[in-house]
């Protein structure tokens, strides 16, 4: 079988990764893919958003199964095309997608599916958005860019001052262009944040082992949000309890509530939770895997993936045999590019990658990196996510954090503190 993974970060490495490890894989490409899919798969020289050529490479090499992993293309449609050309493909259709691509929408459906979430307000204009600041309350409020970010799109304020220069930043200096064209305005929530992920055929829902992400930018959750500095599976504040809940409280009323719209949801469901004292609240709606949670979460998968993802492609879930899990945990800990998530400095080599992988129980995945003149270099902000299975979160934190030390490029820098989260849970 041969299999197509369209994408070029942490995630579509770990996805490619994943799948080869199929005994039914004889080949894995990877559009554009990274120097790490490279390495161990088949890049293609294609854009991720340029479905129509995808489509085509898809029937020519008579592709068995394509996976998108990044947002960008599923909201753009690409799912939609590889069907309108007969091709069998994993994730979920455009309409599906505006689950993710608008997260006034996102709203929405929350809203009719009666699903917990924060209060909110949505704007289409500065001044508007920036009379219903002055009049609140003096509270802690969260500013959104409507549309696709990257993970930035978010800013944390914590008083009307904070709130209001969100607005004028994302909708009068156009900080994410036209994904800031709306804003949704909300309650700041208080808690611990988990992230459970997952796979919907339209029908039948199974979740993954859950994960804890880790947005902000520098130890002890400080500093700016960023696309995930790294995460850890399982998540011990996703006790058996808890996931009861959110699959009948969250995840069901959802697809549910979709399905009622007309709009079939098939692909990963990933909802961003934040643990409050009044229960569990949707922060977010994401319709791919997360990145890092993906690392983390697909470290720990025995069953195999193309088994899983072509049944879930296929709405034949509910035939799937329950999912193996290593009982080890795994951190991915995301080695970033000095200045992210600003403006980062890139084209330096990286060294020591290789050193990094040869260590027990490691895996260093790609995410922001090219070959250049014969040497791997840094391309975007989030560069590599070294990812390490241990007996326990200690053991995998010291693994992780080792391979860590071996890898060296001008400017590179983690959290040091990925997983320390998980000593505080009950």
């Amino acid at each position: 079988m041969k299999v197509l993974v369209i994408g070029s970060g942490g995630r579509e490495h770990v996805l490619a990764w994943k799948l080869k490890q199929s005994p039914q894989v004889t080949q894995v490409f990877c559009a554009p893919g990274n120097a790490g899919t490279g390495v161990d798969v088949t890049n293609i020289d294609i854009n991720a958003s340029d479905s129509e050529r995808l489509a085509q490479f898809a029937k020519n090499e008579k592709i068995d199964l394509t996976v998108v992993g990044p947002e960008g293309p599923l909201v753009g449609g690409v799912v939609d095309v590889f069907k309108k050309h007969g091709l069998r493909v994993f994730g979920p259709s455009k309409a599906a997608a505006a689950l993710e691509g608008s997260k006034a929408f996102c709203k929405d459906i929350m809203r009719q599916a009666s699903v917990p979430t924060a209060e909110y307000r949505v704007f289409k204009d500065a001044e508007g958005a920036i009379d219903f600041i002055q009049e609140r309350d003096e509270t802690p409020l969260v500013v959104k860019a409507d549309g696709l970010a990257a993970g930035k799109g978010v800013v944390v304020c914590e008083n009307k001052l904070e709130a209001m220069a969100a607005v004028n930043m994302i909708m009068k200096q156009n900080a994410f262009g036209d994904a800031g064209k709306t804003v949704v305005i909300e309650e700041k929530l208080v808690g611990q944040e988990v992230s459970i992920l997952a796979l919907v055929d339209g029908k039948t829902i199974i979740t993954l082992e859950a994960a804890q992400d880790h947005k902000a930018a520098h130890d002890g959750d400080t500093g700016p949000n960023t696309g995930g500095m790294g995460a850890y599976s399982p998540a011990p504040f996703a006790t058996p309890e808890l996931m009861d809940t959110v699959i009948e409280k969250i995840l069901i009323p959802t697809v549910h509530t979709m399905r009622k719209a007309g709009v079939e949801f098939r692909g990963v469901l990933y909802a961003g939770l934040m643990l409050t004292s009044q229960g569990p609240k949707v922060l977010e709606y994401n319709v791919r895997l997360g990145d890092p949670e993906a690392q983390a979460i697909l470290m720990r998968l025995k069953t195999d993936m193309y088994d899983v993802l072509c049944a879930a492609a296929d709405g034949k879930l509910k035939d799937l045999p329950q999912l193996e899990w290593d009982d080890r945990t795994a951190i991915c800990v995301v080695m970033a590019s000095e200045g992210y998530p600003g403006p980062i400095s890139t084209g330096h080599p990286i060294r020591g990658v290789d050193d990094a992988n040869a260590l027990p129980d490691v895996k260093v995945f790609h995410a922001g990196t090219a070959v250049q003149k014969g040497e791997v270099v840094n391309t975007g902000g989030r560069v590599l996510g070294v990812t390490a299975l241990g007996k326990d979160v200690s053991d995998a934190k010291r693994k992780a954090y080792e391979a860590v030390r071996c890898i060296r490029w001008q400017g590179a820098w983690c959290r040091k503190d990925i997983s320390d989260k998980a000593r505080t849970a009950n």
